[in-house]
């Protein structure tokens, strides 16, 4: 059985978004963390702000002054969730406008040195049947993918609550989604979160997908809060991980709008609260 240690959390960035990225930087280094997440908006990188050629020089600095720290990029999540993009939207235009701009965060994902790219589905027009939401979805997903595997990219899919997504808000969307696609570089990122909204536990993802599948986790306490602050069995979950043997990496989503105002301490604390239970190493 591996054992979870810290160095196997990493930091996801958005809630740092009033913040510079070498902000970020000394925020993450003083926690005692070295994985970033890196989330892919203002201020700290959108795509459109930049010439192909200027976006990889920015990015590379960025690579580089992580490195420089000891520090390193284990997935990049561009901003798609909403406006102005979408992967199940009637429109074709704004379906290909994303999955373009998908095409364009794998080059990104790999100047960062990374080889993981965060994905979800959204949400269908609300007004419209579901099924016809889903199907627009997953064709735009296996077209994507179609591209991740031949640049070596994995695709990390996520599962979301139902007030963010009518698709994929539970383990029956997200089979259906897998199913349906069939491609060896999409795997699935476990919210912990959504999981238990959902109802649902970890136990039944490693039932229906497998070890292989699961290649990312989302993790934080209720409502995506400081860990230890609300009731989720956050120790239950590590000791599921590590009973399946689970190698990947363990992301912290601390990323409730409260927390804007001073993500480092929630980080700090959420840390500090992990050290109660997990080694350092």
């Amino acid at each position: 059985m591996r054992k979870i240690t810290l160095n196997d959390f990493a930091v996801m960035t958005p809630s740092y978004q009033q913040y510079s990225f070498d902000y970020v930087l000394d925020s993450i280094q003083k926690i005692g963390l070295h994985n970033i997440d890196f989330w892919g908006g203002i201020p700290h990188f959108y795509r459109f702000d930049y010439s192909e050629n200027e976006a990889q020089a920015y990015l590379k600095e960025l690579r580089r002054k992580a490195e420089d720290r000891g520090m390193r990029f284990v997935i990049y999540t561009p901003e798609t969730l909403a406006y102005p993009y979408s992967i199940a939207d009637p429109n074709k235009k704004t379906v290909q406008r994303t999955i373009d701009f998908f095409r364009m965060s794998m080059d990104d994902a790999l100047t960062l040195g990374t080889d993981r790219l965060f994905i979800n589905t959204g949400t269908g027009l609300r007004d419209l049947p579901v099924e016809e939401s889903m199907d627009i979805c997953i064709e735009a997903i296996a077209k994507i993918c179609e591209d991740a595997e031949a640049k070596g990219i994995t695709m990390m899919l996520e599962q979301l609550q139902p007030y963010e997504s009518n698709l994929c808000y539970d383990i029956r969307g997200i089979k259906k989604i897998v199913d349906a696609v069939g491609s060896r570089n999409l795997k699935i990122c476990v919210d912990l979160v959504a999981m238990d909204v959902a109802g649902e536990d970890l136990e039944l993802y490693y039932k229906t997908f497998g070890e292989e599948k699961i290649g990312f986790i989302h993790f934080s306490d209720a409502h995506h809060e400081i860990c230890g602050t609300g009731d989720l069995p956050l120790k239950n979950y590590i000791e599921t991980l590590e009973k399946h043997d689970y190698s990947s990496i363990v992301d912290l989503e601390i990323n409730d709008s409260i927390y804007w105002f001073d993500p480092h301490d929630a980080h700090k604390k959420t840390v500090d609260y992990l050290k109660t239970f997990i080694p350092e190493n």
